[in-house]
């Protein structure tokens, strides 16, 4: 049996859409929706089936929408051996660090719910107070963009690197006046931005308020002593036991999203050879063919890509 190493790898906010749940409410793994609606009094099912696009850009929606997918998926293809070889490592993109702490055994799903509910909620009131935008930035080194970013701020409007997604891909995270400035001066680099439809400067100063809101819950919650090795957004690196992650997903919240290089870690340290992205759409796949093209990547996005 081929039993090569695997990563698995969760989607963030953004890639929800109206009834994303429908492939998997046949699945015996449906019942988690169930269990989390529990814990964060939000009916699930609801979001997941028949809430309209526009309703789930609402950030604590969406976050549990695309958090509940996720760990769907990944414990139907648990259930069914979907991925082909042996677990060694999780990461998740933003939001995705959730679903990747539960796969990784660093949470139990309970507690990993109540988090992003907690998340959710803080960085939308975090967005009520201080009102921000984001647009990602293509076909211009991460380098160039930083230094634009640090061109921009110094002449007075707030903007900065929000996530470092792939070569050529760099998202960037401020204020209305930030981003505009960005567009503005993109060719100057070589680059064109793509506005975000979101609702915040997320990954920047902006989520100043929502860390320290989080931060009490990520300290009241128990993380596993040890757990397989999971990828951090905030440093790139390997954790595999409890005392970093409160610390880690705090600074997650107003600090790049290092996504390139944590595939990188993934593909070269951890020695992954099969990346298996697990939730809703296939972002990541797309992000990954970019950053490590000799890499296989999988995206298991209904129960149909397990058979």
């Amino acid at each position: 049996m081929d039993r090569i190493p695997i990563g698995l790898v969760f989607p963030g906010q953004g890639t929800q859409k109206s009834k994303m749940g429908e492939p998997w409410r046949e699945t015996p793994s449906w019942e988690l929706t169930g269990e989390i609606s529990e814990v964060t009094g939000e009916d699930l099912a609801e979001l997941l089936l028949r809430t309209p696009d526009e309703q789930l850009r609402r950030t604590d929606l969406a976050q549990l929408a695309v958090f509940t997918v996720a760990l769907v998926a990944h414990a139907e293809a648990v259930r069914r051996d979907a991925f082909g070889g042996r677990v060694v490592a999780c990461a998740g993109h933003s939001l995705g660090e959730y679903a990747a702490l539960t796969a990784a055994g660093a949470l139990p799903l309970r507690a990993a719910a109540a988090l992003v509910a907690a998340r959710g909620r803080a960085m939308r009131g975090a967005a009520e107070e201080r009102p921000g935008t984001m647009g990602v930035l293509v076909a211009a080194p991460v380098d160039e963009v930083t230094a634009l970013t640090d061109r921009v701020r110094a002449g007075g409007a707030d903007v900065w690197v929000a996530n470092v997604n792939a070569p050529g891909q760099t998202v960037v995270s401020g204020s209305a006046e930030g981003i505009d400035r960005i567009e503005a001066e993109a060719p100057s680099i070589g680059a064109k931005m793509i506005r975000l439809q979101v609702g915040g400067a997320f990954h920047s100063p902006y989520m100043d308020p929502a860390a320290d809101r989080l931060r009490i819950a990520l300290e009241n919650t128990a993380f596993a002593a040890a757990h397989l090795p999971v990828v951090a957004n905030a440093d790139a690196d390997v954790h595999t036991g409890a005392d970093d992650w409160p610390e880690l997903a705090t600074r997650q919240l107003t600090s790049p999203v290092l996504w390139e290089p944590s595939v990188r870690t993934l593909v070269g340290p951890l020695g992954c050879r099969r990346l298996v992205e697990l939730g809703p759409g296939r972002t990541l796949a797309g992000l990954i063919r970019r950053i490590a093209p000799d890499t296989e990547v999988v995206s298991l996005d209904g129960p149909a890509a397990m058979d």
